[in-house]
Parts: structure tokens; sequence; C-alpha cells
């Protein structure tokens, strides 16, 4: 949901080394991390329609305020798990790149907003559900919280970086970038409910795809005991 929209050139190169640095590393540990404990053949599968889903979603920009849309990278964390979440959201990235939304400089920056996104959403899922919190507010609150995330993350990349060429002090473009940040939180609860219907209709189907067949499978035997 949160996208820099920012062109080549805009950060200083320290930041675009920074952030390309930090968000290279990200993939380093999550390769890592795939290599060592290996992933199930349900994700690969999921990975594959969340990332087409994701890139098509993240086409459709509304040119309000330097460019907003969904990515719903909240339901990829949650069907895919934090690590395919995160390298879904540099695919996504890079493909979206190379038709023109978004700078390639800026794919370290955008990587580590939109995976933040899947990772946050994902935990807090883990998390709400643990709590027995049913299926539709679960996943609605820990997409919106995801997504929220990703829209603060964007918003503290672009007032530390800077942009160059603008006239604006520091003060005033954090100002500037805190409406920006404001109205992605805004979309960030539409897009968390659109989530939550999503996931709420895999779960009453499919609830292997969402991890929660030991949950169901004991609700419904108590039910019927």
């Amino acid at each position: 949901m949160a996208h820099i929209h920012l062109g080549e050139g805009s950060f200083p190169l320290w930041a675009l080394a920074l952030w390309t640095l930090i968000g290279t590393g990200l993939i380093g540990v999550v390769v890592y991390r795939i290599r060592k404990g290996g992933i199930e053949t349900r994700q690969i599968a999921l990975a594959g329609i969340a990332g087409a889903a994701s890139f098509a979603v993240f086409q459709l920009n509304i040119p309000v305020w330097g460019g907003i849309h969904m990515n719903l990278t909240g339901l990829v964390g949650i069907l895919a798990g934090p690590l395919l979440g995160a390298l879904i959201a540099l695919v996504v990235n890079i493909f979206s790149a190379a038709l023109g939304h978004g700078a390639v400089g800026l794919l370290g920056a955008n990587t580590l907003v939109n995976a933040s996104e899947a990772v946050v959403a994902y935990y807090a899922f883990r998390t709400l559900v643990g709590l027995d919190w049913d299926v539709f507010p679960a996943s609605t609150g820990a997409a919106t919280l995801g997504l929220s995330a990703g829209a603060v993350l964007m918003g503290a990349i672009i007032v530390v970086s800077g942009v160059n060429g603008s006239a604006l002090p520091r003060a005033d473009l954090t100002v500037a970038v805190a409406g920006l940040v404001g109205l992605n939180l805004g979309v960030a609860v539409v897009e968390g409910l659109l989530t939550g219907f999503v996931v709420q209709f895999l779960a009453s189907v499919r609830p292997d795809l969402v991890g929660l067949v030991d949950r169901l499978g004991r609700d419904a035997s108590e039910v019927t005991a």
C-alpha cells in the first residue's frame, strides 16, 4: 500500500546506498533462512498467486498526493509467510520499476517498506489468532497494522533521506510527508477490511491455506460435542 513514488535521482547518493544496503541485507537473510529451513509446497503455490495478485493491484494507481494504491502485501504476508512475503515484495517492486512505477534506484527503500508490511501482518495475524480472535477481525487488524507500519516507515525514509531539488526545509518536508502518511493510513483501513474478507472466505473453504486447520478442527469438535 505504501510506496515511494519519487523519480530517479530524488534521493542523495548516501541515502540510495544506505537503503539499498539494508534492503540487500534483508533479502540476504531471507534467502539464507529459506535455504536453511526450506518452505512448504503449499507456500510456493500461494506465493505465486499472491505475487501475481499483488503486482496486478499494484499498478492501479490513484494520482492523489504523489500516488496511492493498494498492493495486498498484508494478504501476501498472511498467506505466504514473512520470508516469501519479503521476496514477493522485492519481485513486485522490480517488475513495477521496469514498467516505470517507482524508480529503480529506490528498489531497496521500497522493498523495505513493502516487506515490513508483509512481515508485520503475518506476525500480528498469528498473535491475534493465538489470542482466540475470530479470523475476520484478526486478519483485518493484522493487515491494517502491517500496512500502517509500512506507511510510517515510508514517511521516515523520505524525511531521513531528504529530497534533491526540494526547496522545503526539513520541518516543512516532515509536515508534507505526514499528510501523505495519514492518507495512506486511511487506505490501510480499506485494504485491511478487504484482506479480512478474503482471509475469512479462504478460512471457510480451505483453512489449510491460512494455517488454521488445527484451530478450526478443534473448534468444530467443541461445537459438535
